[in-house]
């Protein structure tokens, strides 16, 4: 995961404790501040002599900054770097930091070449957006593409142990998880942001599904629901793509009746067992949750669809079928 860091340089109290409670990974201090920085939380401090500061104004600049990250050290560019001498850098090492003074700066500097620098240095006049940043930087996973299914089928299933995932995060309408049979086609199995006259919503709470499906994780990477335990992150996904981390609090393992639900596209099949009640809902194109218990054939739904194949949870190319 990228990193936030913060420039406590001046030393205020009152925008360390912000950073803080933003969520930042690292404090920029100088030697005399950094126990004063400790004393205000758990977090780690580093003093400019731990690092290498680098401004590039030639071509020798990106060398520099490649033989510092290669050497281990923290490696920070400072401010008025460009996108360019940028990706030169990225390509030879990893562990690139840089400068920013604002949200725009941070979100560009985490999404060149796709991959972005591994740590973003927040400076005292961008304090006022660390919030955004952390969210943007930290959180965002940029964008996952949809498609629009059909339903084809809903039988019972009979029992079977199924898997809430409860976040440490309050969800929004629209959000979810990609779950599914196969790592080929996963639903968007939408958060308990619903309530009903029988049950309150539980919006940190996604009912996933049985424990053996795939679900989308962070990174490109599959797991079992029934892997999922608690301080892992996980990919909450929106109706509109968007993603983003959440960190789970606890998983609820019970035997329960399910459902086999099954959708197509235009391209392919996919299928999913997911708890008989009231509250487990997939996600309509528009963003609308739509209850198990109401589905029909022929409604439409959110999927992810993919390429099968995967060991231990990473992408490998394999002739795969998955059913």
């Amino acid at each position: 995961m990228k990193q936030v860091w913060f420039k406590a340089i001046p030393f205020e109290k009152k925008l360390v404790t912000l950073a803080l409670e933003s969520g930042v990974d690292a404090v920029l201090a100088e030697p005399q501040h950094a126990d004063a920085v400790r004393a205000l939380g758990r977090v780690e401090v580093f003093t400019p002599e731990e690092a290498a500061f680098v401004a590039l104004a030639s071509k020798a600049d990106e060398q520099t900054a490649v033989d510092a990250l290669r050497d281990g050290r923290k490696t920070v560019l400072t401010l008025g770097w460009e996108i360019i001498p940028v990706e030169n850098i990225l390509a030879q090492a990893k562990g690139l930091a840089v400068e920013v003074d604002g949200l725009d700066r941070a979100l560009l500097a985490a999404g060149i070449l796709e991959r972005g620098v591994d740590a973003v240095l927040v400076l005292p006049e961008a304090a006022g957006d660390l919030k955004r940043i952390v969210a943007g930087v930290k959180l965002s996973q940029g964008a996952m593409p949809l498609e629009t299914a059909v339903v084809t089928s809903i039988k019972a299933a009979g029992l079977g142990h199924r898997v809430c995932v409860d976040t440490m995060s309050v969800l929004k309408k629209g959000q979810g998880m990609l779950v599914g049979n196969s790592s080929a086609f996963t639903f968007l199995v939408h958060a308990e942001t619903e309530s009903n006259p029988y049950v309150a919503a539980r919006p940190f709470r996604v009912n996933a599904g049985a424990v053996h499906a795939y679900a989308v994780m962070p990174g490109d990477r599959t797991t079992y629901l029934e892997e999922l335990a608690s301080g892992d992150e996980v990919l909450i996904v929106s109706a509109s793509g968007e993603t983003s981390l959440a960190t789970i609090g606890r998983t609820k393992v019970e035997v329960r009746p399910m459902l086999l639900v099954t959708a197509r596209t235009a391209e392919r099949e996919g299928a999913v067992f997911l708890q008989n009640a009231e509250t487990i809902r997939l996600t309509r194109p528009g963003g609308e949750p739509v209850s198990v218990v109401a589905l029909k054939p022929g409604d439409e739904i959110l999927v992810r669809s993919d390429q099968a194949g995967r060991h231990f949870g990473m992408r490998i190319a394999e002739e795969i079928k998955e059913g």
